[in-house]
């Protein structure tokens, strides 16, 4: 048997690219992957740690970067486009399979593999119906240990929420909602430009990499999220029982 290569934590970037995020919204979300294989170049040792792939949703989901080290060589970054409306469902569905597969390719080229951690950038509400929508989440999101059903390689997922992103549906997106691990989400202040929400968005993306990264080769588990006092100046970060939305 081939000897375990170490531990790794994907990362799964999500963006919606319905038509209301076009214009300097778009350009912004483009200019995140270049900003993180920046940050990771500059760190290689941590890189080691952690891997990334960019999903983007409208009508449908596609992938647009597969899961990968950004620093290999044959790394091509795209340039995302904009289409159709705004599915959460279309989203979770391939965010869901994906991970089942990338998972199980990493266990079998010889990783231990750290729960993925998704973050889901939206500037709307879902198009889709909610049943269905719920739905698709719930498939992502559910397992039970004691019976074994469901996704036992759930995600921890930050929802991302700007402009018109619905607060109380983002919230619903977060995922652990309770416990030790829970989760949060980062919503735009009222007032504020949703471009450069989307830039500080990317600097807390960059920031919780590096931080599980260094994490990991200390030892540790999972993903990291910067604390109250780190998160950029525009942002707010909830968690799933907060309901003080400004």
């Amino acid at each position: 048997m081939e000897k375990n290569k170490g531990k790794l934590l994907p990362f799964y970037l999500v963006v919606d690219v319905s038509y209301s995020m076009q214009g300097e919204k778009l350009e912004s979300a483009n200019k995140i992957m270049p900003k993180v294989l920046d940050a990771l170049a500059e760190a290689p040792i941590l890189s080691d740690k952690v891997r990334f792939a960019v999903l983007d949703f409208a009508d449908d989901a596609q992938v647009r970067l597969p899961l990968c080290d950004l620093l290999d060589e044959d790394v091509t970054l795209p340039s995302l486009s904009l289409r159709g409306g705004t599915s959460y469902a279309a989203a979770f569905r391939l965010l869901r399979s994906e991970i089942e597969a990338n998972v199980k390719q990493l266990k079998a080229d010889g990783f231990a593999v750290h729960r993925p951690a998704v973050f889901f950038l939206s500037d709307g509400e879902p198009t889709d119906g909610e049943a269905e929508w719920r739905a698709a989440f719930t498939e992502l999101t559910t397992y039970d240990k004691g019976t074994g059903q469901g996704f036992s390689m759930y995600p921890n997922l930050v929802p991302c929420g700007v402009e018109d992103a619905n607060p109380r549906g983002m919230q619903a997106l977060i995922h652990p909602a309770t416990g030790s691990k829970m989760m949060k989400m980062y919503l735009m202040d009222k007032g504020e430009d949703p471009a450069a929400a989307i830039t500080k968005i990317a600097e807390i993306l960059i920031s919780s990499m590096l931080a599980s990264g260094a994490s990991i080769a200390q030892g540790g588990s999972g993903i990291v999220l910067p604390s109250a006092q780190d998160t950029p100046a525009g942002l707010t970060a909830y968690t799933a029982d907060d309901d003080d939305f400004v």
